[in-house]
């Protein structure tokens, strides 16, 4: 199946929707050895069920289907379910429908899951997410009536984690590195754009993805200005989440205080009322004494 990724690429996409490039990152990932001569085909999917995730490359090679993600900002510990639905999407459209009621077991590529993740919130060297760790019902019902498991690679890329990966992949190591450049650079300038400009320059000069750099010029701007405002929009989400969050704490509290407040007079007019009962009663108790 082709690609079809109609939405606008960063840089991370443009790079490893290149074969060769691909199958260096798998490589370095898996502990392959993978050459030109070994088939790349992808089944990525136009409407992208992972929101939140800046892109997404399926595809398949020897017999695995592979689902592989760049990951930014918040990490998703939904993301397992989120992946099985996409498995399922992507085996729907690679496989014969009518195949499934036959009696002849249906072979299908393995799937395997690879988040890269090059966040700025701490995160350790690599993670495995477990689809059971939602479950609501004991691992004993699970074992009695079958089960269903889907697990997710977390691997983080950024400077100083996964150094050894890193050494693997030159394209990968590349990118990483342009990208913490301008992490580190993008404070310090007036716009995004002067940053990603005077990154787009270090890189020529580093020789840092020096050959895809110049082969698409300013069409690099583009790509890192879309991956950066993809992360900030995400940014900008959970800010606002944090915001409105904020915000409905403090209505909430302020409630909780007028709450509390009534019932301090309620408190208050109930002690005076005892109060003047008593002293009631005490008048009518001396009035029959007399």
């Amino acid at each position: 199946m082709k690609a079809n990724r109609e939405y606008k690429s960063t840089l991370f996409s443009k790079l490893f929707s290149d074969k060769d490039n691909l199958r260096e990152l798998y490589n370095a990932i898996a502990d392959t050895d993978y050459g030109k001569d070994t088939p790349v085909e992808f089944s990525t999917l136009e409407d992208v069920l992972l929101k939140g995730i800046k892109n997404d490359i399926s595809f398949t090679i020897d017999n695995k289907f592979v689902i592989l993600l760049e990951h930014q900002s918040t990490i998703n510990n939904n993301m397992p379910l989120r992946c099985l639905m996409y498995i399922a999407r992507v085996y729907e459209k690679i496989t014969d429908g009518d195949a499934i009621f036959r009696e002849v077991l249906l072979k299908i590529p393995t799937p395997e899951i690879i988040v890269l993740y090059n966040g700025m919130k701490p995160f350790p060297n690599e993670q495995i997410l477990r689809l059971s760790d939602a479950y609501l019902a004991s691992d004993e019902s699970q074992s009695k009536f079958g089960s269903l498991e889907l697990t997710v690679r977390m691997v983080n890329i950024n400077p100083g984690f996964n150094d050894e990966l890193l050494q693997k992949s030159k394209t990968l190591s590349d990118y990483t590195a342009l990208v913490d450049y301008l992490n580190r650079l993008n404070p310090t300038k007036e716009t995004l754009l002067d940053a990603i400009k005077e990154t787009t320059k270090w890189g020529l000069s580093q020789n840092i993805l020096s050959t895809f750099l110049t082969e698409h010029g300013l069409e690099v701007n583009s790509m890192l200005m879309t991956e950066y405002s993809l992360e900030r929009h995400l940014e900008i989400k959970d800010e606002e989440h944090r915001a409105a969050m904020a915000e409905l704490e403090a209505e909430i509290a302020e409630k909780d205080a007028r709450i509390a407040e009534k019932d301090t007079r309620i408190a208050e007019k109930d002690t005076r009322i005892a109060e003047q009962a008593a002293l009631i009663k005490q008048l009518q108790s001396d009035a029959q004494g007399k």
